[in-house]
């Protein structure tokens, strides 16, 4: 929300002015580098990989064995409201499940999916560091937590108006 859209082609101006401050350092800068270009697109798609490899000097499979090890790299888009459903222990035990399956019936799409608006996307995670308010969903940096499956509609409805 709020955020400037680029055009394709300002992304790519912008990779590029990135790729150049790291180019030919190899794997001691691919974190940085993918952290910014993940900044820029949102997430990582496979042109964005290559060029990341080739500036680099790596192999795309290094670059592709990056972003699939650390979860909070992403090879999908994310939609303008990003949902997280913690499956934690705390929160799996207390519900989070039946969370998850209510957003999904809501919105019709699957967990990892974004919705055809790209206004909405779900993705499950391992925790989110909020055990006390188990079950616990973030949208975006928003969490909510002590949920049921009953206010999941009223919370989705809070950013489709916005």
């Amino acid at each position: 929300m709020g955020k400037q859209k680029m055009t394709p082609e300002e992304m790519s101006a912008k990779l590029d002015e990135v790729l150049s401050k790291y180019k030919g350092q190899g794997q001691k800068a691919l974190m940085a580098t993918l952290q910014q270009a993940q900044e820029i697109y949102g997430y990582l798609p496979l042109p964005v990989q290559r060029k990341v490899a080739d500036a680099l000097e790596v192999s795309v499979a290094e670059v592709y064995g990056v972003i699939s090890f650390y979860s909070f790299f992403s090879l999908k888009p994310k939609g303008e409201n990003a949902i997280s459903v913690c499956l934690g222990t705390a929160c799996y035990v207390k519900g989070s499940q039946a969370l998850l399956d209510k957003i999904e019936d809501v919105l019709g799409i699957k967990n990892g999916d974004v919705t055809k608006d790209g206004k909405f996307s779900i993705s499950a995670c391992r925790c989110v560091g909020a055990c006390g308010l188990a079950p616990v969903i973030m949208v975006g940096d928003d969490v909510y937590g002590r949920l049921t499956p009953d206010e999941i509609p009223g919370i989705i409805a809070k950013y489709k108006e916005a």
